[in-house]
């Protein structure tokens, strides 16, 4: 540290008197840790990004001494995590699925649907390859990006496909749904099936709007990962209130 400071001059006969009072003073301090505040860690859907982002500003402002850590990823990748041990308060997957994975895994947990959401197809700005329906993307001439099979996005395009009697033969399988966005926004992909919720918030993408996918939806589920955990009980208060239907309705969710 820089810059000039006063000096203070101690009388020698009350010097020791403030040593004794200063080592006195730290001793009562170490009677009374200060409390660093809670955090709270929410593994969540990586389509759930930029709402959660919004809730956990909203909860940590009506929380004190709270803080929110988010971690995003494909709901399966997460759901191994946790299951292995990942230290997390709450799981936030995008399927019943996952949810019921780790809670017939770990017991003990509680489980709470809390929104829905449907597909939609992604092309780059422009639509250059001219994707018009669903049936465009069992065309061999268009690179096509699918989330894989293992996550919920991959397992509700399958049965969005079934549902209209296509059986659709991707390029390239994805993780996540932000894997399937990044490939068609960058322009390695000409067409990809995201959440409808994914368009709006992604650069560089449009919508070819499918008919029919509201038939088709996905469960979103919130899953209490330690008993008796309050600050994870009430963040999921927050996504059941006005507010957080409010978040979750203006960036495209339905309730559950």
């Amino acid at each position: 540290m820089t810059g000039t400071h006063p000096t203070w001059r101690v009388p020698a006969a009350s010097a020791g008197a403030v040593a004794c009072a200063a080592i006195l003073a730290g001793l009562a301090g170490a009677d009374r840790p200060r409390d660093p505040g809670t955090t709270v860690t929410i593994y969540a859907a990586s389509s759930l990004q930029g709402v959660a982002e919004e809730l956990a500003e909203e909860f940590e402002s009506s929380h004190d001494d709270v803080t929110v850590v988010m971690s995003y990823g494909g709901s399966s990748t997460l759901a191994a995590q946790i299951i292995e041990g990942a230290p997390a308060n709450l799981f936030l997957s995008a399927d019943d699925v996952q949810a019921e994975r780790v809670a017939d895994q770990l017991g003990g947990t509680t489980s709470t649907p809390f929104a829905s959401n449907s597909l939609t197809i992604a092309v780059p700005i422009g639509n250059p390859a001219g994707v018009r329906k669903l049936a465009d993307l069992t065309d061999d001439a268009l690179v096509v990006a699918l989330c894989s099979p293992d996550v919920p996005c991959g397992r509700l395009s399958d049965q969005l496909a079934s549902t209209a009697g296509l059986r659709l033969a991707p390029d390239t399988e994805e993780l996540s749904v932000a894997d399937v966005l990044a490939k068609v926004s960058s322009g390695q992909a000409d067409a990809g099936l995201v959440y409808l919720t994914d368009i709006a918030r992604t650069p560089g993408v449009e919508q070819v709007v499918v008919e029919g996918t509201e038939a088709v939806a996905t469960s979103y589920v919130a899953v209490e990962l330690r008993p008796g955990d309050g600050t994870a009980n009430a963040f999921v208060d927050l996504l059941a209130s006005p507010v957080g239907r409010q978040v979750l309705g203006d960036a495209g969710f339905s309730p559950p």
